[in-house]
C-alpha cells in the first residue's frame, strides 16, 4: 500500500500568505470606498448648506394672501450699492403691482449718498403712488434717515420714526483732498496738461483755484435748492419751517415730528398691523444672485468695495 505524501509545508505556507495579501487588499479596497464615501457625503452636506445659506427659497405662494410689502432702503444710497436707484425702483414696482399687498412700507436705515440715485427713486415713487392711487407707502425711520435718505421719503405717504431716530441733514456737500503742501515737503512737482483752462476742476494735486471753488458753489447751491423743493413738494402744509430746517442739521425723531419732518412713531410692524392693516409682511427688496451672495460670504464683496472706492474721483457730490 502506497503512503501518502507527507503535506508540502512550504505550499501551505505560500498558499497562506497570498490568502492574507488578498483579503488585506480586498480590506484596503473597502475602507478607500466608505472613506471616499463619507467624502462625497461631507461635500453634498456643505453644497446644501451653501445653497441654504444663498438661495431665497420663497415660491411667491405666499403672496396669494393679503399683505404689506415692505422694500429695504439700507446703508449709503450709490448707484453701484445695495441701496442703488435700480435696485430700489425694480423693488418698488414689484411691491405696488402686486394686487395682494394692501401697502407698501419703505424701511429706511441710511445717512444718504448720492443726489442722483435718490432723486430717482424720489421721482419713482411719486410715479407709482399717482399709478396706484388706492395703495398707500408708508417711509419706516429706524436708526437714521438723513440727507439722500430723506430726500427718498419725502416722497411718501407718510414717515414714521422712533423717537431716537436721527432725521434730517437737509444739505449737500463735495469733500476731497488737498496734496500741494505735502508735494512742496517731499518736492513732487504736479505736471498737468488740459485742452480747457477748467479742466483741471477742483484737481487735487493742485492749488485749489477761486474761479473752480466759486463754480463748485454753485453747483452745491443748485443742487441744496433742488433738495429744498422736493422736501417741502413731498411735505406741503405739514412743514413747520424754521431757519435752520435746509441747513444740514439733524434732528430726533421726536424733534422730527414737531419739525412736521415726520407724521409720527411707528416701526414696520406696528404700521403694517395699525395702519395699512396688514400684518402679514413680505420683503419685496431686490436679492443678490447666488454668485453675489457665495462671494459676499467670503469676503469678496468687500474687498470689490474698497478697490471700487479706490477707483472712484477724490471729488464726488454727496447728500451726507
Amino acid at each position: 500500500m502506497d503512503t501518502p505524501p507527507p503535506p508540502n509545508n512550504d505550499s501551505n505556507w505560500e498558499r497562506k500568505t497570498l490568502e492574507k495579501l488578498v483579503f488585506a487588499a480586498l480590506d484596503e479596497q473597502r475602507a478607500k470606498r466608505r472613506w471616499g464615501i463619507a467624502f462625497k457625503i461631507l461635500g453634498f452636506a456643505y453644497l446644501l448648506a451653501v445653497l441654504i445659506a444663498v438661495v431665497d427659497w420663497g415660491t411667491g405662494a405666499e403672496h396669494q394672501e393679503r399683505h404689506t410689502a415692505m422694500v429695504n432702503l439700507i446703508g449709503t444710497i450709490e448707484a453701484k450699492g445695495d441701496a442703488s436707484a435700480e435696485n430700489l425702483v425694480a423693488a418698488l414696482n414689484s411691491a405696488f403691482e402686486e394686487k395682494n399687498a394692501a401697502g407698501v412700507i419703505l424701511r429706511i436705515n441710511s445717512p444718504g449718498g448720492s443726489p442722483v440715485q435718490a432723486g430717482i427713486v424720489n421721482d419713482e415713487i411719486r410715479r407709482l403712488r399717482a399709478k396706484f392711487p388706492d395703495k398707500p407707502l408708508y417711509a419706516v425711520v429706524e436708526d437714521m434717515c438723513a440727507s439722500g435718505g430723506y430726500y427718498v421719503a419725502a416722497a411718501a405717504d407718510n414717515i414714521y420714526v422712533n423717537k431716537a431716530s436721527i432725521v434730517g441733514s437737509i444739505g449737500v456737500l463735495m469733500d476731497g483732498f488737498g496734496f500741494t503742501g505735502t508735494m512742496d515737503k517731499f518736492g513732487v512737482e504736479r505736471r498737468l496738461l488740459t485742452a480747457g483752462e477748467n479742466k483741471g476742476f477742483l484737481d487735487p494735486f493742485s492749488p485749489q483755484a477761486p474761479q473752480h471753488k466759486a463754480h463748485a458753489q454753485l453747483l452745491l447751491n443748485d443742487i441744496h435748492k433742488q433738495f429744498i423743493d422736493v422736501v417741502k413738494t413731498g411735505r406741503g402744509q405739514r412743514l413747520k419751517e424754521t431757519p435752520d430746517m435746509f441747513s444740514g442739521l439733524m434732528w430726533t425723531g421726536a424733534q422730527s415730528i414737531q419739525l412736521g419732518l415726520a407724521d409720527g412713531y411707528g416701526s414696520v410692524d406696528s404700521v403694517a398691523r395699525e395702519i395699512i392693516k396688514a400684518e402679514k409682511i413680505f420683503d419685496y427688496s431686490v436679492k443678490d444672485n447666488i454668485a453675489e451672495r457665495f462671494a459676499k460670504r467670503f469676503g469678496a464683496g468687500t474687498a470689490a468695495s474698497f478697490w471700487r472706492g479706490v477707483s472712484e474721483s477724490a471729488q464726488s457730490v454727496r447728500l451726507f
